[in-house]
């Protein structure tokens, strides 16, 4: 009869310096996604992600996605993860609004969807290979999240993620100002993902702000 030994009970996704594989895997696929790029002030949030078609006659995948009025979503990495953690963003809205007789706020809605990742990263399953930005506004004022693949969130004024997004986001960091309009917020994502991937970019673009609290999205 087979002996178990120690190592059969070690978690297999666990890497001998304590790091857990399947997020770093996850996350290797997101860096070659769409180039994404989120910038909030305290006037307005705007998400904005590179769109190209996957090849000749097929026509480009929608990036920019509305989650609620309030609320609006993008990201990079495997389409179909993105899509499915975009319903697991809906679903939660709806259930709150339904709940609560309100909008479900910005900070709960990242902190559950970084619940949903993570419980991804206790099973020996496929973690989503998706990175999700978050723009929204609430009686808090106007926010922006992104929860990586272990289901982590954090909340700032500039994120990127998917291919060369150190490069993006050094653009970003460079043009950026608490005092920048929609404007010449529109022109730094513009800058920021052609220095990324080294062509003109067709940018997909979603945009809210403190006044009407609405999310709209625009190509």
């Amino acid at each position: 009869m087979m002996q178990a030994g120690p190592e059969r009970y070690q978690p297999f996704f666990y890497g001998p310096e304590g790091r857990l594989i399947q997020v770093e895997y996850a996350a290797e696929a997101v860096s070659r996604g769409s180039t994404t790029v989120g910038i909030r002030t305290d006037r307005f949030a705007l998400l904005a992600s590179h769109v190209k078609p996957p090849r000749e006659l097929v026509d480009p995948y929608e990036k920019i996605f509305e989650v609620d009025d309030h609320a609006g979503a993008t990201g990079s990495g495997y389409i179909s993860d993105m899509l499915r953690l975009v319903d697991e963003l809906r679903l939660e809205s709806q259930q709150y609004k339904l709940t609560m007789g309100t909008s479900i706020d910005m900070f709960t809605l990242a902190k559950r969807l970084g619940q949903y990742i993570h419980e991804f990263t206790l099973y020996s399953v496929r973690l989503p290979a998706s990175s999700i930005i978050l723009a929204g506004a609430d009686q808090k004022g106007v926010h922006l999240y992104q929860v990586d693949p272990s289901g982590t969130f954090s909340r700032g004024s500039a994120f990127v993620v998917g291919r060369n997004s150190e490069k993006a986001l050094e653009s970003v960091i460079k043009g950026y100002s608490k005092d920048l309009t929609l404007d010449q917020a529109k022109q730094l994502v513009a800058k920021s993902v052609e220095a990324a991937i080294n062509e003109k970019p067709l940018l997909q673009l979603g945009i809210v702000d403190s006044t009407n609290k609405t999310f709209v999205k625009e190509m």
